[in-house]
């Protein structure tokens, strides 16, 4: 019901007897259309639709960015498979971005859902409540990267031998201008891993793209190899 019916009735033109693959967040499922008018539509579950798992638990905390390209980033690091996404107000955070951000968590969810639906994924990720730098430096998992091109080891480097699907991992993204030597410092105290993608400045959302392909690639050939 509501605007999802709507889009289905009215762009999709969905009808009785068009199959659709449906999910409730946790599984997905083959289902075909008894009933649509307006804002109701009425499935009949025909047969559950295997989904692939997801390589890891990763967590995406990125430093709030201008609105479009932060958006572009949810979209991205939706498709590659995180489990939820941290907004975060770094030093060099754009003045008012972090204020204003918590107006765009129903817009980002809406983002998020409809990346989840392009990508077939089962679950949507989580959204989490904007968070300051310290308090975000304080989110557990098991494996910990914190992205940093002033001379840090190459990502690839920083991996775990063993991997499994079941691991938390966190990887953290700074904000246009880069880290302050205190948030170096205080990430290091705190036993996040400094990791690099290369000697190149990439833009917030460029990085956080290719950083979370190396760990979902990652995860998701140690798991193909047990």
């Amino acid at each position: 019901m509501g605007e999802e019916a709507r889009h289905l009735t009215r762009v999709l033109r969905g009808e009785p007897g068009q199959q659709f693959e449906i999910s409730d967040n946790r599984a997905v499922w083959l289902a075909e259309i008894v009933e649509a008018h307006g804002e109701r539509v009425v499935f009949r579950v025909l047969e559950p639709v295997k989904s692939p798992p997801l390589s890891a638990r990763i967590t995406l905390i990125a430093a709030i960015v201008k609105f479009d390209r932060f958006e572009w980033m949810i979209e991205k690091a939706t498709e590659m498979g995180v489990e939820r996404i941290l907004p975060m107000e770094a030093a060099r955070t754009e003045k008012g971005l972090f204020e204003a951000s918590h107006k765009r968590a129903e817009r980002w969810r809406r983002i998020a859902r409809e990346s989840s639906q392009q990508a077939r994924r089962t679950s949507v990720p989580e959204i989490l409540a904007p968070a300051r730098f310290a308090a975000s430096l304080a989110r557990p998992a098991a494996y910990r990267y914190f992205m940093d091109e002033s001379g840090a080891p190459a990502l690839l480097r920083q991996l775990p031998a063993d991997r499994n699907p079941n691991d938390e991992v966190a990887v953290m993204i700074g904000p246009e201008g880069g880290w302050t030597d205190a948030e170096r410092q205080s990430a290091a105290a705190a036993h996040w891993m400094a990791a690099s993608l290369g000697p190149l400045i990439l833009r917030a959302e460029t990085a956080a793209t290719a950083a979370l392909a190396i760990v979902a690639n990652a995860w998701m050939a140690a798991d193909s190899l047990q």
